[in-house]
């Protein structure tokens, strides 16, 4: 075939384009596997109305743009709260610098106990990424139902103290507040930053 056919030569270039592409497309496929459990178009994008560690009134809106992580607890959780927090301040440290495009959000189930300055003591113990949040009730069991997160608190003893149940699932949000992944109390540090860094880039 001659070359100075433009027509077949044109068609040899589309042909040629179509197939890179496709190729391209296979492997941006392949790259952007989760680790974590999909729950894009499952979970209700982030919403709230809450009050941060610095008595601060706060919305989904103030943190637009950043990549939110948003967990359930108590400050006198004795295992499940601190591991959890701990698995994801190991997950922000992979990341590195990109760290500071993420948030998470501690809301309190215990708003009776933990006062702003104790939450904002205790999240910060897990990193400058970390805060916490509180309301009372309704607004609390309104924002855990529209998240499928169940808690109770138990009857105080001759002290006054108590412990709560609690769900200890992550939920994790992209820069438009969509909910796109949900990561458990035995999720890996690994797998978190993996599915993180690939929100950040676009995913």
């Amino acid at each position: 075939m001659s070359l100075r056919n433009p027509v077949a030569c044109t068609r040899i270039f589309l042909a040629a384009a179509f197939c890179a592409f496709a190729a391209l497309l296979s492997g941006c496929s392949q790259d952007k596997t989760w680790d974590l459990d999909n729950i894009t178009g499952i979970v209700s994008p982030l919403a709230f109305s809450l009050t941060d560690d610095t008595g601060r009134h706060v919305t989904a809106e103030t943190y637009r743009g950043k990549i939110v992580m948003l967990y359930f607890g108590y400050t006198h959780c004795p295992d499940v709260c601190p591991t959890t927090l701990a698995t994801l301040s190991q997950a922000l440290s992979k990341l590195g610098t990109a760290a500071d495009k993420v948030r998470i959000l501690f809301v309190t189930v215990d708003p009776q106990r933990d006062t702003p300055s104790l939450l904002k003591r205790y999240a910060e113990a897990f990193g400058p990424e970390f805060i916490g949040l509180r309301t009372d009730d309704p607004a609390l069991r309104q924002l855990a139902k529209r998240y499928r997160v169940t808690y109770s608190l138990g009857k105080p003893d001759a002290h006054g103290n108590y412990e709560a149940t609690h769900s200890s699932a992550v939920f994790i949000f992209d820069g438009k507040g969509k909910a796109r992944l949900m990561a458990e109390s035995s999720s890996s540090a690994v797998a978190i930053a993996h599915d993180v860094q690939q929100l950040i880039d676009g995913a």
